[in-house]
């Protein structure tokens, strides 16, 4: 077995590697076992505000023991027994109660072979809480004063390299003169994306989010878009909305990330041709234009001559086309709807 001196730079170097998140879990713990004994172990996420836990990796358990650990009841004794919470690695051994009246012990653990086990929350450098670990053992004897201490010390490794906010916010540095963001999940919530503050725009009940979650909902990986400051004339001006789809391993609840930017050149567009714009692209006729917008058909016509000329394009498909390629439209939102401005 390795000195526990040798681990740190090991577990910073898996923490902080680019490897998809279900693979830095699974060497975060194998690493582990060569400084601490454990015959079991899981590591996982909190599951939105269900208050579950989504598996990230996990070490000989099989099938039935992980789908257990990912249920209701195990998150009900994680919460009664403060594993939850910020402090050293708990033991069974610490209770105040015999372990096997948790359900997580009479029902899943104790039938399973384990006897013993530490675990505890994972929580990122900023506080959040990001995750849940558990090394078990088949001895029946508490884990040692010492082994407990090299666990405390190598938690905060584990926390940065499980964070699935990590992945979401270098995606996010991509967009540029990104201002605020946010995360959507799946539940309908959202929470604010670490590094960007938030925005009016993007608080819960914000019409804007209706188009970016439409557009995540449809598994779209990059959505662009324009939204008006100010009101429907936008006399504030325009600012740019990206919604980035959820990179492939992060966890489930995670739908996407949703920022604001600079809304760029508009090609001297203004705000009713970018509405025009936004119906197009969901493929409505003139004639549909028309009656969405409460205008002339002829008045309809007019912005499209004028749209064609300042894109430089030959059709109103490709004015379509274009507009949709590069974000340059403001989504239609149907007079009545919910989110309608």
């Amino acid at each position: 077995m390795r000195r526990e001196a040798d681990m740190g730079p090991e577990l910073g170097a898996i923490a902080s590697s680019s490897a998809p998140l279900p693979e830095r879990a699974r060497e975060l713990v194998l690493t582990l076992r060569h400084v601490l004994p454990f015959d079991g172990a899981w590591l996982a996420v909190p599951d939105g505000r269900s208050g579950t836990y989504t598996s990230l990796a996990n070490v000989d358990l099989d099938d039935g023991t992980v789908s257990y650990l990912t249920g209701p009841e195990v998150a009900r004794d994680i919460d009664l027994t403060g594993a939850n919470r910020p402090r050293p690695p708990l033991s069974p051994s610490d209770l105040p109660y015999p372990a096997e009246t948790l359900p997580t012990w009479a029902e899943c653990l104790l039938p399973a072979g384990f006897r013993e086990a530490l675990a505890g929350a994972l929580f990122a450098r900023d506080g959040r809480h990001v995750g849940f670990f558990a090394l078990l053992s088949g001895d029946d004897q508490p884990l040692s004063p010492t082994v407990r201490r090299r666990l405390a010390r190598v938690t905060p490794l584990l926390g940065d390299g499980i964070d699935p906010m990590r992945s979401l916010l270098t995606a996010a540095r991509l967009v540029q003169g990104a201002s605020a963001g946010v995360v959507l999940r799946s539940d309908g919530s959202s929470e604010e994306l670490p590094g960007l503050p938030g925005h009016a725009l993007l608080a819960p009940d914000s019409a804007l989010l209706g188009p970016a979650r439409a557009a995540l909902e449809a598994r779209h990986v990059y959505t662009s878009f324009l939204w008006p400051l100010g009101g429907h004339h936008a006399p504030g001006g325009h600012v740019r909305v990206t919604a980035l789809g959820r990179c492939e391993d992060m966890p489930p609840p995670i739908t996407g990330t949703v920022l604001l930017s600079p809304p760029g050149n508009l090609h001297g567009l203004t705000p009713r041709e970018l509405e025009v714009l936004g119906l197009v692209t969901e493929g409505f006729s003139n004639a549909e234009i028309a009656r969405a917008l409460v205008v002339s058909p002829r008045t309809v016509a007019a912005h499209l001559e004028h749209i064609l000329a300042k894109l430089s394009a030959r059709t109103r498909t490709l004015a379509g086309v274009r507009a949709e390629r590069d974000g340059l439209f403001v989504p239609w939102l149907p007079a009545g709807s919910p989110d309608a401005r």
